[in-house]
């Protein structure tokens, strides 16, 4: 048995930086992991792996390079799993190498197995050789999540899969019904499609990821339709069926039964939660195990911190980092501050989104006086030469005193592109900056000085700078 300042449970990207962070803090720190490799689901089977396909598919594909040498043109025609499966597994690799490294160069404890509380300072950890018990100040649960899985869902990890499956597949689906438009599900789609699988998306909301601006929205789900997604909203699944070739059947509430080779189940996920033997400290998960936190990530137990996936929306690799980070300064009395209202999300769906601040319903719910300045990627030099001219930079801005109030991109390079605008948003500027600075040409970036004037030029009043 060893006593630690702080023990993480969960080497994913919260658990990582609540670790290196007390680490920093010279801490004695040790991080819990019950599989075989470090990294959690963002690592091995979610982010990295998504992203890393995502890659993998627009490369071989041509796909960047359509609208320059035409809809047939592809780098390689005869793509395998084994040709997208080998670039996620060289970036896995190296991702989980530069975790190992990073703990043990900050001296924190490695600890493999199942972590279950025994009373609210003491773990059992469950190992090969039998468990083991260590105690701490302070912990810190950040457990990910793992895909929700119904019993009325006839999983076989051949024909129906979650959303973990796709890699471990042997080949490529011929054609594939995806159950879900969240974020997973929409990108899955998307990357799919891009490879020419046929693809059904099916969605009980009126419109895809309600949470994104309307235009952008509308402007995904065009180019999605563009390259062979078939979608179903307010659209509800009442029957998987699967026959003797394996073929499923989906039956729906509305519309025609629908066929394809393989099935994706893509709604929700689930705070991977159940073994931590929570009632040990009177701790109590949501029905989709869940656990709620304060503005520090304090459970109701205040030396029990959680962060990441497993306290829910918006469950992003990069939200998880701060949260975790936060977590550890908060404990040991370190200052620190997270911007919550400056969140950038980034949504790798083919083309990708990314938005920071506020949308135009939010800012209509509110009956804020804003104004809409638009640039498109058919505009810019830099759109022409990668090729992308559906691309979309959407400003919007206080029409009084133009201060920025949010950013919305779809294209090429959106979720880099984000970061300019919310670095001036961070401090309250007037989309005057945009007007008023120069930026390389040609670049994406050009894009904001354009949305600025565009702005500027459809309020109803002559413009004059603000001193």
């Amino acid at each position: 048995m060893a006593h630690y300042d702080l023990l993480v449970i969960g080497t994913g990207p919260a658990g990582q930086k609540a670790a290196v962070q007390a680490a920093k803090l010279a801490k004695k720190v040790g991080i819990i992991e019950r599989k075989a490799v470090v990294g959690g689901v963002c690592t091995n089977t979610g982010t990295i792996p998504s992203k890393s396909l995502r890659e993998a598919v627009l490369y071989l594909s041509g796909f960047r390079q359509r609208n320059l040498y035409g809809a047939g043109y592809r780098l390689k025609h005869a793509i395998t799993i084994e040709d997208l499966a080998y670039r996620t597994d060289h970036v896995i690799k190296n991702e989980i190498a530069i975790v190992e490294n990073q703990m043990a160069r900050n001296r924190v404890d490695m600890i493999y197995g199942t972590a279950g509380f025994v009373d609210p300072h003491r773990l059992r950890i469950r190992q090969a050789g039998g468990p083991v018990e260590h105690t701490a100040d302070f912990i810190v649960i950040a457990v990910g999540t793992e895909p929700a899985r119904p019993a009325s869902i006839p999983f076989d990890g051949e024909s129906i899969i979650d959303t973990d499956g796709l890699l471990t597949l042997k080949r490529l689906p011929d054609s594939i019904v995806i159950v879900g438009g969240g974020v997973i599900g929409t990108e899955y789609a998307s990357i799919l499609a891009a490879l020419g699988v046929p693809v059904t998306l099916i969605d009980k909301r009126p419109r895809l990821l309600e949470f994104v601006d309307a235009e952008i929205i509308d402007a995904l789900q065009r180019q999605m339709k563009d390259i062979g997604v078939t979608l179903y909203h307010e659209e509800e699944v009442l029957a998987i069926k699967k026959d003797a070739d394996h073929r499923i059947e989906v039956r729906l509430k509305q519309a025609k039964p629908i066929q394809a080779t393989t099935l994706m189940y893509a709604i929700g996920r689930e705070g991977a939660t159940k073994e931590l033997n929570l009632d040990a400290i009177g701790l109590k998960a949501d029905e989709r195990g869940r656990l709620s936190v304060n503005q520090h990530f304090q459970t109701a137990v205040p030396h029990i911190y959680a962060a990441g996936d497993v306290i829910g929306f918006p469950a992003l690799a990069s939200t998880s980092m701060q949260q975790g980070r936060h977590a550890s300064c908060h404990a040991f009395g370190h200052p620190d501050r997270t911007d919550t209202d400056l969140l950038p999300y980034g949504i790798y769906a083919i083309p990708e989104i990314s938005m920071v601040g506020r949308n135009e319903e939010d800012l209509t719910k509110a009956e804020a006086p804003y104004g809409v300045g638009i640039a498109r990627y058919r505009e810019i030099a830099r759109g022409q030469l990668i090729g992308d001219e559906t691309g979309m930079l959407k400003l919007l801005f206080h029409r009084n005193t133009r201060e920025l109030l949010g950013v919305h991109a779809i294209g090429e390079g959106a979720t880099e592109l984000i970061h300019i605008g919310q670095a001036v948003m961070a401090y309250h500027g007037r989309i005057d900056y945009f007007i008023d600075t120069v930026f390389n040409y040609p670049t994406l970036a050009e894009c904001y000085k354009v949305a600025a004037l565009d702005g500027i030029n459809r309020l109803p009043r002559p413009w004059a700078p603000i001193a």
